[in-house]
């Protein structure tokens, strides 16, 4: 009985490996994507460096621009050419049109019921045509542009004030953008400032504000080995989890108060101011109280305050980024610098300061800004997606269930489809098409993707493009600038969501004294 019982464990032992095999093997004829080796349990997160879509970049120069990877139990593809990304993006949209479910979404995303993090499907559906047709349409935009009108102004009147008064003056920018962008979302949403007024910035609202978008970007920005590694999770090492949780409670008690304020207004009054469209008198806040009025299950307030939430992290913290690029990109380039500044001199009226109505007239300038996007994405890995089924992708098998990162950064610097790609040229945008390649025509379409592509592209992007053009293209009419130092700004990149500058952009300006007029009537 005994040798029984041995031959049958040494049998198990040996077929051990061969039935691993089996269950394992790819039953689809196409192959697997190729893969770097990888560690027990973590699998391939030590590989895993700061900047993440640098060390990705860097794998996929070695396995190719489609391999996969293993982050602990969870499979993640990464790509980084435009033909898979054109792949996923419209044979199998749908596929991947599902979110991952991480921790962040459940905590954050109110249990992935958010637009960021909510499943495809009609709830999602819903929540983007609500997005898209009535908070970010074309004409709340524009019944918003004085909003940015005026924080543009603002920012103006900051740096004159803190002007010495004679030669140059030095200032640093991020901190300024970053206020800025904040000021055009919540004033779209709540009626309210809390960057650099006297009023709102210093009361304790203010300031619990800004202490909570700085923990947002802080906790979101950190990678969470629980949404990989159960075993992490289940035993709360590292307190990630906990710390989303505060989060949670903080922002909710905030996002309460600003909801019950306007609730209460709204009994006051009885109705919104009475002349205008609904678009034109009302916040985000008070239109989605008024649709909530009709649906008043659907949309609680948990489907609000997680607007409000997606509205601030994805509406500010890429636009002030995308500012402060392009600033340090136009110091680095003083041709290109002046260049913008005679066509912005060229085409607005004498006497006044740039408006959106003038971006028509101005094509250098978006030129500008969709070159600093190309070279420095906000978003250089595109939000996380997740197949909800078999697919194939480049001619690989991509199983149900996968994480797709696709490398906005690394596509947008391919050689293979810009002419030197890490050189700042905003001229490569004036291009006719008579003047381009027949190849370069022909692939055009997702050479720039940094808002996303496919079904769950950003729905900020119109408000995004106006803020920034609109912002820098002031700076740039009303000032003259230049670098602190005689070489070329540090632009290496930091970590994060979103592509920071490591550095925080510090630069030396003046007021035009062609402007001089115009400005001191500020």
């Amino acid at each position: 009985m005994a040798d029984f019982f041995s031959i049958v464990i040494i049998s198990s032992i040996l077929l051990l490996p061969l039935l691993l095999h089996l269950l394992l093997k790819n039953p689809n004829p196409n192959p697997n994507p190729p893969s770097p080796p990888g560690l027990p349990i973590l699998g391939h997160l030590h590989l895993l460096k700061p900047p993440l879509h640098r060390a990705l970049a860097h794998l996929s120069d070695i396995h190719g621009p489609i391999f996969l990877l293993r982050f602990g139990s969870r499979r993640v593809l990464h790509v980084s050419s435009y033909s898979a990304a054109d792949e996923c993006f419209t044979v199998n949209d749908i596929t991947f049109a599902n979110r991952p479910r991480l921790l962040s979404g459940k905590h954050l995303g109110y249990n992935h019921q958010t637009i960021v993090w909510a499943p495809y499907g009609p709830h999602w559906r819903n929540l983007r045509r609500l997005t898209t047709v009535e908070l970010l349409s074309t004409n709340r935009l524009l019944s918003s542009s004085h909003i940015r009108s005026d924080e543009a102004i603002s920012l103006v009147k900051t740096l004159l004030r803190d002007y010495s008064g004679s030669g140059f003056h030095l200032t640093e920018l991020k901190t300024k953008f970053f206020g800025l962008a904040y000021n055009v979302v919540m004033r779209m949403i709540a009626n309210k400032r809390y960057y650099g007024d006297a009023d709102e910035s210093s009361s304790e609202a203010g300031k619990e504000f800004r202490d909570i978008v700085r923990e947002s970007f802080r906790v979101s920005g950190t990678s969470n080995a629980a949404d990989f590694v159960p075993i992490v999770r289940w035993l709360g090492i590292g307190g990630h989890e906990r710390k989303l949780k505060r989060l949670r409670r903080r922002r909710d008690q905030f996002f309460d108060g600003l909801i019950n304020e306007h609730r209460t207004a709204k009994k006051m009054t009885g109705s919104q101011h009475s002349e205008g469209s609904p678009a034109e008198r009302s916040t985000v806040i008070d239109l989605l109280l008024s649709i909530q009025e009709g649906e008043p299950e659907y949309y609680n307030d948990a489907i609000i305050k997680g607007i409000i939430a997606a509205m601030l992290i994805a509406g500010t913290d890429t636009s002030a980024t995308t500012m402060e690029w392009a600033m340090a990109l136009l110091l680095n380039n003083p041709q290109t610098l002046k260049r913008l500044r005679d066509e912005l001199d060229a085409n607005i009226k004498q006497g006044s300061l740039l408006q959106e109505s003038d971006f028509s007239k101005l094509p250098y300038l978006h030129a500008v800004i969709n070159e600093t996007l190309r070279m420095y994405p906000a978003g250089p890995l595109l939000v996380p997606h997740e197949s909800s089924q078999d697919c194939t992708v480049g001619g690989f098998h991509v199983p149900s269930g996968t994480i797709l990162l696709v490398n906005a950064w690394k596509i947008q610097r391919d050689p293979k489809f810009w002419d030197e790609p890490n050189k700042f040229m905003p001229e490569r945008f004036l291009r006719t098409n008579s003047e381009k390649k027949s190849d370069e025509v022909v692939k055009e379409g997702l050479k720039m993707i940094p808002f996303g592509v496919g079904r769950r592209r950003c729905p900020g992007e119109g408000l995004a493009m106006r803020v920034v053009a609109l912002v820098v293209g002031t700076l740039v009419q009303c000032f003259e600038w230049d670098r602190v130092c005689d070489g070329e700004l540090d632009m290496s990149e930091g970590a994060g969501l979103t592509l920071p500058k490591i550095k925080p952009l510090e630069a030396i300006y003046k007021p035009r004294e062609s402007l001089a007029s115009l400005l001191c009537q500020l």
